[in-house]
Order: C-alpha cells, then structure tokens, then sequence
C-alpha cells in the first residue's frame, strides 16, 4: 500500500521535522508529507543510510528534504537537532515527536536501572526535550506537534514490554495536557497511537509466532503497515482538516482496542 497522494493545500511549503523519520512509520509520515509539498527534516539517529536514501527518493519527486542526525534521548542533542533544522528552513511549522523504541524485551522487575532509564529518555524525555527546543519556532506563525504513543500506552504492553508502554503513558498523558498549556500559544498538539505495524520495530523485537498471536487479536484480520497510519498525520498536521482537534490521540489499530 502506498501513502495517499492526497492534495491537502495548507500543508505545501510548511516545514515540519519528524523524529525517527528514516524508517517504519516515521518514514511513511515523511513521504506522505513531502508529497503534499511540505519541506520535511528527517531526524535519525544511527540509520544514515536509510534517512539518505529516503533524501534521494523525495528529491527525485521533486520534493525537498534533509536528514539531521542526533540522539533524541540527549536534551542536548535535541535543541542541537532543531537548530540544524531550523537553519536549513529558516522556518519551523510542525513538530512529530515519533522517535521511540523498546530496546529489548526485559520484565520490568527485572531490568537494571541503567535500562529503565534508557527506556524513559528515549520514549519519554526526548518528547519533552524536542517540543521544549520547538515551541519558541513553532508560536512565531502558530503550528502543530504530533506525538507518536502506542497501544501499549493503554494495554500495558506486552511480555517484556512494560516499560515502554509506561513511557507511551506518559507520551499520551503529556499529549493532553500540553495540548492545553500550548494552545494559547497557535499550537495544537495531538498524537497517533500505532497498533501492530509492521516495522522494523517489530522485526526486532518480535517474532513469527508473537506476530501471528497479535494478529489474531486484531478484527481487521491482519497487522498493519506504516502506510495505513499516515493518514492519521497528515489530517492532524493539517489546519484545514482538523483545526478544531486538540489534545486528541488517534488510534491506528485495526480496532483491536474495538470495546
């Protein structure tokens, strides 16, 4: 399935900055986003060669993007991140704080506090960090973020996945509430909740027969692909579409989480 090629006016010429934009999910929001014109920051941390050759792809369409690399879970790293972006573009529309992962299936009882901790600042604090170093840019012209949290957030994640869907707690926790503290400032903050996507994620932390169990649990009948979750992105960094939408979180799930 491809991303949609959808033409949505207000998001040509915007610049928008997606963390862990080189693959899976973050890779699909910025193909879908360059395809409606938008000038998009692919932030990677160690997958130069994919976040290159999605640069090579977009401007062979036509379309402007730029890689930035740096480690979200640093704060340092992450006004470092929009800095760079932001010299690129001169400009900064949208935030998508999607950088996130498990790093490794530990039960929470069980793991080091170096782990817990690894697992916080990659999934938690850079959210924080990103949308701290972007607000200033953002309120200048008024703009968006978008949060990627997860299913986990509200089912607790699965075997060893505990702490990660307690940092997408948080992610989702701090959706609604800055969505409140930022509103006054032009910004609309919401997020998209991913269920079982088939990702690079997954093929690390997951295997055949933890896929098909999760896919049994899923109405849609299988597991979902990054494209099936760009449309969730574009309508929330759209103005136009969803002006009115604040502090919601968006799930991608294939109604797995259907009551």
């Amino acid at each position: 399935m491809r991303a949609p090629r959808l033409v949505i006016p207000d998001l040509a010429g915007k610049a928008v900055l997606v963390t862990g934009g080189s693959t899976g999910i973050g890779a699909a929001v910025v193909r879908a986003l360059a395809a409606q014109g938008a000038k998009v920051a692919i932030g990677y941390h160690a997958s130069e060669a994919p976040a290159i050759a999605l640069q090579r792809e977009i401007e062979s369409a036509g379309g402007e993007a730029n890689p930035v690399k740096g480690d979200v879970a640093s704060p340092f790293e992450c006004d470092r991140i929009l800095a760079e972006t932001t010299a690129r573009f001169g400009r900064l529309d949208g935030l998508v704080n999607n950088a996130g992962l498990m790093l490794g299936r530990v039960p929470s009882f069980e793991a080091s506090d170096d782990q817990v901790q690894a697992v916080i600042d990659l999934n938690a604090r850079s959210v924080v960090s990103m949308t701290r170093a972007a607000v200033p840019w953002l309120e200048r012209q008024g703009g968006f973020i978008i949060n990627t949290t997860s299913i986990a957030a509200r089912n607790g994640g699965g075997a060893g996945a505990i702490l990660y869907a307690a940092a997408k707690g948080f992610v989702s926790t701090l959706t609604r509430g800055q969505a409140k503290e930022l509103i006054g400032r032009k910004i609309r903050v919401n997020a998209v909740a991913p269920g079982v996507i088939s990702t690079p994620f997954h093929g690390r932390y997951s295997d055949a027969d933890m896929m098909e169990a999760m896919r049994r649990t899923i109405p849609l009948g299988r597991v979902g692909t990054p494209e099936d979750c760009v449309g969730a992105y574009l309508f929330l960094a759209s103005e136009a579409l969803s002006g009115y939408i604040v502090g919601q979180i968006i799930e991608v799930d294939g109604g797995q989480l259907t009551p």
